[in-house]
Order: structure tokens, then sequence, then C-alpha cells
């Protein structure tokens, strides 16, 4: 029975076994998508939720699962963007106290390619919603075009155009895109380089 049958069927085991294979994958592109190391994890672990919730979607034929895990972050860390620009704007409302400094701050200017990350997203930001998806899946996230038309659920020929209009866009603006930091047959960054950028 082949794994996507039996998390489909709610094999909790099987589920356990993609988590292994694709978890770092969709921190990873999480963590592209919201520059925020905190944020990724939540945003990884609401995808797995709602990856869980979905399973009885899942085709029976196929390979892996991982595009469409990378579909679902995609759309979970637009939702947490959209909270967290609501609960800034709440908070925008509210008499202004003495503010308290963000050590998180201090964290973010240790790493050393956060300039060029926050340029690169200042760019990102100014891209159309759909152009913004199919350059994160296809560039930071490593997918092919079917892939990334698989993850969603637009043709391959949309997927391409859409690509190409983003890549000209950042061209334009002088920002070149980042090359995607994959290993061929790895999911996503080795955990070393994780930690290096974290230190």
């Amino acid at each position: 029975m082949s794994l996507r049958t039996r998390i489909r069927d709610g094999d909790k085991a099987a589920f356990g076994e993609l988590f292994d294979e694709c978890s770092k994958a969709v921190y990873n592109h999480a963590f592209r998508l919201t520059a925020n190391w905190s944020t990724a994890e939540d945003v990884m672990a609401l995808t797995f939720l709602e990856a869980w919730r979905l399973k009885g979607r899942i085709d029976p034929e196929g390979g892996s699962l991982r595009p469409w895990l990378l579909g679902i972050a995609t759309n979970v860390a637009r939702n947490v963007r959209r909270a967290a620009r609501r609960h800034d704007d709440a908070l925008a409302r509210l008499p202004r106290g003495e503010e308290v400094p963000d050590f998180a701050d201090e964290v973010v200017g240790r790493i050393d390619d956060a300039e060029r990350l926050a340029g690169v997203r200042r760019a990102y930001g100014r891209l159309r919603r759909q152009e913004q998806d199919v350059f994160a899946l296809c560039v930071w996230a490593g997918l092919d075009y079917a892939q990334a038309a698989e993850a969603l659920g637009i043709p391959v020929g949309t997927v391409r155009s859409r690509l190409s209009r983003a890549r000209k866009k950042l061209a334009a603006e002088g920002e070149p895109p980042p090359p995607a930091r994959q290993v061929v047959g790895d999911p996503g960054p080795e955990k070393e380089e994780i930690n290096e950028l974290a230190d």
C-alpha cells in the first residue's frame, strides 16, 4: 500500500513518515516566505495540521506529497501574515506606552545575509500575490514547473508565465532572485546551513 493511500486512510505512522521526509522543506519554505524563524515554525506546524485535516483529498496515485504540502504552507503563511497585519493594526490603535526593546532585532542582525534577504523580500512584496506564490515555490523551494502547478492547482503554462513576469520585475528593481539553496535529491538546505544562519 502506498504512502499516499496509507495517509488517506488515516495511518498516523505513515503521516509521521511524511513529516520526517518533508518537514525541513516546509520549514525552509515558510522561513523564506515569512523571514522569521519563529513564524516559520508556526507555519510548519499549521501546515501539517491542515494536511492531516485534508488527508481525505489526497489522490492515491502520484509521487511525492511535497508539492501538496508546500502549496498548503503557501496558503498558511499568507493567512498568518494577514492575521499579523490585523493584530498590528489593532495594536497601533492602542494608546502608546513605553517602548520595550525587541531582542529579536539583535538576533536578526547577526544573520549574515539579513540585508540581502530584506532587499529581496521588499522587491518580492511588490509582486502580485500569484507571482509571489510561483516565485516562492519555484525559486526558493526548488519545485519544477509541474510540481508548482500541482501545489497551486493551476496549469504549467500559467506557472511559467507568472515566474517569467516575477523574474523580470525583480530584475528591473535590481534584485536578482537568489538561487534555491538546495542539494540535488534533498528537499531543502542542509541542517548545518540552517544552524550557520541561526548562529
